[in-house]
């Protein structure tokens, strides 16, 4: 009965009561899966372009300054850590490079991305409003 509580609180929208329905047993292990995929094809591909390991150990952590919106609030801290920890956003930069004709933007595309799968390997997911450690991974 508990599940069916989950499922009529997402559906409405009146509900105060902040629900978090995280990936659990073999979805849960599917997604960290998936996130071991990500980054290694990310650095593979970015070892295949050339890049140095002086700039992928400089860019690594910097997606991780999108932590700064929590010093805000926790909604602030959620919409901006989540735009910084989706691969929308380094997709962009990578098809920013190819329309410019700058491959120089693929290098920074692909460390962004390996560290969007490293992030969510070790659990760290897309946040949730109410909290920094409410994600999508649990």
């Amino acid at each position: 009965m508990r599940s069916a509580s989950r499922i009529n609180a997402l559906s409405n929208p009146s509900e105060t009561r902040p629900i978090a329905i995280s990936a659990t047993g073999s979805v849960l292990l599917l997604l960290r899966a998936e996130a071991l995929i990500e980054f290694a094809l990310a650095v593979s591909a970015y070892i295949s372009i050339g890049g140095t390991w002086t700039l992928f150990a400089i860019l690594f952590l910097a997606p991780d300054i999108t932590m700064l919106g929590y010093l805000a609030n926790p909604r602030a801290g959620a919409r901006l850590y989540n735009a910084g920890h989706t691969y929308f956003t380094p997709a962009l930069l990578a098809l920013a490079g190819f329309l410019m004709a700058s491959p120089l933007l693929y290098g920074p595309a692909l460390v962004w991305a390996a560290h969007i799968g490293f992030d969510r390997l070790l659990g760290y997911g897309l946040k949730y409003p109410a909290a920094f450690g409410v994600t999508h991974l649990g």
